[in-house]
């Protein structure tokens, strides 16, 4: 085993206090912008903080400056990079609050495309699972679509259209289950199977191309089925008429689906119930 010299252990020691002499220079030096009074100074600095991928060192000095800087050849800039820097520390809140002060400040400034975008872009990231609540969501959507009307030939169109995409079908979901939950309820303190039906179908009309297009149609048909089979009977044969109906409907726009066993038995049952 080699012997270590003092020659090397003092290198070795150099070696590992670099990095916190380095820190130490770079805690001071933000002491220092924090305490200055010269914007331009403070400006420079905030930018090689982000350059740095300091991002709450910049958003910090950014916050500082971006209001004295307004007006000036460094205020458009200033004002996107503190965006910006909220974006890359993913807090998509604050970052859309100023994304959309620079696009409406500067409607036609160099920024104000990749502000639109990513005004919307970072509520999709922050759009959380389907069972949550889907205010993030929502506002995503609608900010993905301004930017999508305002710039129809930008080169992030499809991303933002991928984004709305997910967005929409994960609303679809949230729909499919308050409306399988209903099921689920019966007639527990009411006919929630009738409500189930009204959910399905507004989620039918509010978004016609999702991809759970065919648990909603069949969650239909279960409900009207239920509603028929718990009917009073002077109802029972016209709600067993609109099961077999719905039936029809069903298997008509999907012939080959896995629920097409139990539609089938469904449709035996109501058959025999009406007059037809």
């Amino acid at each position: 085993m080699p012997v270590m010299t003092h020659k090397t252990q003092s290198m070795r020691k150099l070696l590992l206090l670099l990095p916190l002499l380095g820190m130490l220079a770079s805690c001071s030096e933000y002491t220092k912008v924090m305490k200055s009074r010269d914007v331009d100074y403070k400006f420079d600095y905030a930018k090689r903080a982000y350059e740095e991928k300091k991002y709450v060192q910049a958003s910090t000095v950014l916050n500082d400056i971006y209001t004295p800087l307004r007006g000036t050849a460094k205020g458009e800039e200033a004002l996107f990079l503190l965006a910006m820097s909220y974006y890359e520390n993913q807090d998509y809140t604050n970052a859309n609050v100023f994304f959309k002060t620079y696009y409406q400040r500067y409607p036609k400034g160099k920024y104000a495309e990749l502000s639109h975008y990513y005004s919307g872009y970072g509520f999709y990231l922050d759009s959380p699972d389907p069972q949550l609540d889907q205010t993030y969501t929502v506002k995503a959507i609608e900010e993905l679509q301004n930017f999508l009307e305002r710039y129809p030939k930008s080169e992030k169109v499809p991303e933002a259209q991928q984004a709305i995409f997910e967005m929409q079908d994960k609303l679809t979901l949230k729909e499919l289950q308050n409306a399988q939950l209903y099921y689920n309820l019966g007639n527990f303190m009411g006919n929630n199977y009738e409500s189930a039906v009204i959910v399905a179908q507004n989620a039918l009309k509010d978004y016609p191309y999702s991809k759970y297009r065919e648990e909603f149609e069949f969650l239909i048909l279960k409900s009207k089925y239920q509603q028929a089979k718990n009917s009073v009977s002077e109802k029972m044969g016209e709600r067993y008429s609109d099961v077999v109906d719905e039936y029809f409907s069903f298997v008509n726009n999907y012939p080959e689906s896995k629920h097409l066993k139990e539609a089938k038995t469904i449709f035996r049952i109501a058959e025999k119930h009406t007059s037809r």
